[in-house]
């Protein structure tokens, strides 16, 4: 009897040391664990981060003994590691809402600026129309002006009248050139477009306009011309003409009458100038001017000696029935139809127009060099010195160039 107690106790005893075994190797290998919430390898794995846990699916006993060292790391910096995560979260969204603000008010700028150049454009054009209809009222009488050679053909102006319109069969375009209205500087966009004048610092053709010399672009032998056709084409100069104004963009830049006046007796007459000295200012100069003895040859030699044209000789010179008949006056440019009518005072923002027009812009840029400096206001200073009488029959003269393109009467200059 005391045998068998002795061996129900030894087996008890047995099966408590057997059961300790297996918590002990279990809970060591990582299969089974007894105290999850105070072991802090476990604690680790339950963490947010691993989503492999969160699923309740085992791992293997090497990959568990491998990471022991890296989860105890993880929980006694698990403070800092839990909060960082949302500090990160917070930023990212300030962040994305950042980005979308600005990506919304980048898209808000660009429309606004489609908006603007869409007016912009728009109000140029109704501009232009504006500018050419009043032209072609002028033209057909309905302003009751009247004009030498209002009603005369082109067919009908002589070839010698042409040299004014440049041609570019390249990019089919004409420009009617008006003396001091930026002609220098579209001459040098029309010696790029055309190709026609090599730079001796190249060897190649100009590709920027403000690099043409401009004294070389008053050269008239460098443009084609329509007084040069005949020479080219023979009978056959005025079918092309025709041809090439119905076809071509035709444009010219205008500028206010008596402030292009001034302008252009400042340049060719307030310097020497020889051409202009042999053709005019010698000429002004035996009419107006009183002179005993005979004048200097050359311009050099009479400005040397103080002897110029003055401004009221030049205005005289105008006025001359004289002046008239030797057919100085050309009015080949409102014979022809423009599509483009720019103005002197409008000159960037319609040379940027043009040029898109033309779809040239992007090769090259109107020239930006100093502009012309006679302004408007110096109108009254200039023609104070004349008679109200002289100033009225000026305005005679020039009123179809004020009524065609738009500019208001000076009665400020005519009524002192």
């Amino acid at each position: 009897m005391g045998t068998w107690r002795g061996l129900r106790v030894a087996f008890i005893l047995g099966s408590l040391f057997m059961i300790l075994l297996i918590i002990v190797y279990w809970d060591d290998v990582g299969g089974f664990n007894l105290y999850p919430l105070q072991d802090p390898k476990h604690e680790s794995l339950h963490s947010d981060s691993d989503p492999q846990v969160t699923t309740g699916q085992p791992r293997s006993s090497f990959t568990s003994r491998a990471n022991t060292s890296s989860a105890f790391k993880s929980h006694t910096t698990a403070p800092s590691t839990t909060l960082v995560p949302e500090e990160k979260r917070g930023t990212a969204e300030e962040q994305t809402n950042d980005e979308g603000k600005k990506t919304q008010e980048r898209k808000e700028e660009k429309r606004e600026d489609e908006e603007k150049e869409t007016s912009s454009a728009t109000e140029e054009e109704r501009e232009q129309e504006a500018r050419k209809q009043r032209i072609m009222d002028v033209c057909s009488g309905k302003d009751a002006v009247e004009f030498p050679g209002r009603t005369r053909a082109f067919e009908q102006i002589p070839n010698r009248e042409l040299d004014h319109l440049i041609v570019d069969d390249t990019h089919q375009i004409i420009y009617c050139y008006v003396p001091k209205v930026a002609c220098t500087n579209w001459k040098r966009v029309m010696v790029v477009l055309s190709q026609s004048v090599i730079s001796p610092s190249s060897g190649k053709p100009y590709t920027d306009p403000e690099a043409v010399p401009p004294d070389l672009v008053h050269n008239s032998s460098l443009h084609l011309t329509f007084a040069k056709f005949w020479r080219h084409y023979g009978s056959l100069s005025r079918h092309l003409m025709a041809l090439k104004l119905q076809h071509y963009t035709k444009f010219l830049f205008v500028r206010d009458p008596f402030v292009r006046l001034i302008s252009a007796f400042r340049n060719k007459f307030g310097r020497p100038n020889e051409d202009f000295y042999r053709q005019f200012g010698s000429v002004m100069l035996r009419r107006y001017g009183n002179l005993s003895g005979s004048l200097p040859e050359t311009a050099a030699e009479a400005f040397a000696a103080g002897i110029k044209p003055t401004f009221q000789q030049f205005i005289t010179y105008l006025l001359d029935p004289e002046t008239e008949k030797e057919g100085i006056f050309n009015e080949h440019w409102r014979q022809v139809k423009y599509d483009f009518i720019g103005r002197l005072e409008t000159l960037e923002t319609d040379a940027e127009h043009l040029l898109k027009l033309l779809e040239v812009d992007h090769l090259l840029h109107f020239p930006s060099g100093a502009r012309n400096r006679t302004a408007a206001s110096w109108e009254r200073d200039w023609f104070k010195q004349f008679p109200t009488l002289v100033k009225r029959e000026l305005y005679k003269l020039y009123e179809p160039d004020f009524e065609l393109f738009g500019y208001p009467k000076p009665d400020s200059v005519l009524h002192r």
